[in-house]
């Protein structure tokens, strides 16, 4: 069933109204609706993409979010083989909102790591909605360290609110551990490609994505901070929340001009909640095109090459 956004209630109204008339077919097999459903879809498909023509930053927001958006597992079960999951920081816990392991893509060895939020209510809970804690970015840091150690590309899929503010993760050095996945990103020796699936959000984000080539589905967002927490610090309002993703320049658009953004990967009709398949497709293609383009290059090119590009990004964001 599909779950509508406070945008779409329009559309929920149309597409609502074409199912009823088809329920109306079922239960009286002698009543035709077939050409007022038929026209009731072709009004609702207008509509669809007349929503999702320009969506403001604050929609795109919403539709990073969206519960049915394909998420980390979903892709790694998909476009991975021969995945062997691997556990723990080798020091306090496994983190679940952490997924990571040895897997093959196009029968290429790959180390992937990605944050998961979870898909129902028990899932979500275990992955703590994807927020990592200390031990989520030190695992990614054990995971990157063979990945380097083996000559291993590693494959990144970004989707989290942010990291884990609790007591426990500061108590744990959070900050730290944030700090020390980034520069192991900066280290590596292998090509490092990253794909923001959701949200991108925080240092929790920056912290997997610090990547060679960094891509963004078309409706996904990367920001230093959640619209909501960015209203509250600056006018002491959560709910000026579409002023503030206006000001973060936070859409995948925005930040491909500036550079933080390798590519846009196009999304169906409606966003990835609405055609899953088409949308792992797409980034399958977009990781394979990523990982050619730095096929061969030696390690402290690969090196070089991303530490250019993040000292770059200053002076990009300037002449933005």
């Amino acid at each position: 069933m599909t779950q509508y956004m406070d945008f779409e209630k329009p559309l929920a109204e149309i597409e609502g109204k074409a199912e009823e008339l088809r329920a109306m077919a079922r239960r009286d097999p002698e009543t035709d609706v077939t050409e007022e459903a038929k026209a009731l879809d072709a009004k609702a498909d207008k509509m669809l993409e007349d929503l999702y023509k320009n969506l403001t930053p604050w929609r795109k927001c919403q539709v990073a979010r969206h519960p049915d958006r394909p998420h980390c597992k979903d892709y790694i079960d998909a476009l991975f083989t021969e995945y062997t999951p691997l556990a723990g920081d080798r020091n306090f816990a496994d983190d679940h909102a952490v997924m990571g392991g040895l897997a093959r893509f196009n029968d290429q060895p790959v180390m992937v790591i990605g944050h998961e939020k979870g898909d129902d209510t028990t899932s979500r809970i275990e992955r703590n909605f994807g927020m990592a804690r200390p031990e989520g970015y030190r695992k990614a840091v054990r995971l990157m360290e063979m990945a380097h150690r083996f000559g291993l590309p590693v494959i990144t899929l970004v989707d989290t609110p942010g990291a884990y503010p609790g007591k426990g993760a500061e108590e744990r050095g959070q900050s730290e551990a944030i700090a020390r996945s980034t520069q192991k990103c900066l280290e590596i020796g292998v090509p490092l490609v990253s794909v923001i699936i959701g949200e991108g959000g925080s240092g929790g984000a920056v912290a997997f994505a610090t990547a060679n080539r960094v891509a963004m589905l078309e409706h996904s967002v990367y920001s230093v901070i959640t619209p909501e927490g960015c209203a509250a610090i600056l006018w002491k309002d959560a709910e000026k929340m579409r002023e503030a993703a206006e000001a973060l320049r936070l859409t995948a658009q925005d930040l491909k001009q500036l550079g933080v953004a390798d590519r846009i990967i196009p999304e169906p009709k409606g966003g990835a909640h609405r055609d899953a398949q088409a949308t792992i497709a797409s980034v399958s293609s977009a990781i394979a095109e990523m990982l050619k383009s730095l096929e061969g290059k030696e390690p402290k090119a690969l090196i070089k090459d991303r530490r250019e590009k993040y000292l770059d990004l200053g002076d990009r964001g300037l002449a933005a």
